[in-house]
């Protein structure tokens, strides 16, 4: 496991944070454990393949997804 040290953390935000931690019957280590886990690594993240397949399926859409083999061009104005 990695250590992470935060310098400069105010007053109040530490405050919040041990207020935070018992609230939620935690450790002020273990609640900034959680804050950060939830903020970058949410539990449900959006598949956009999947997102468009539902879409389809509850309007019944007949949607005929193709990848264009040929490589996006950057257009350029002269």
């Amino acid at each position: 496991m990695t250590s992470i040290t935060v310098r400069n953390l105010p007053d109040e935000t530490h405050r919040a944070l041990r207020v935070r931690a018992a609230q939620n019957g935690r450790s002020t280590e273990a609640e900034i454990r959680e804050i950060l886990e939830a903020t970058v690594r949410p539990n449900k993240r959006l598949k956009l393949g999947s997102a468009l397949a539902a879409l389809g399926d509850k309007y019944a859409l007949d949607l005929d997804i193709v990848r264009d083999p040929e490589p996006s061009r950057i257009e350029t104005f002269k």
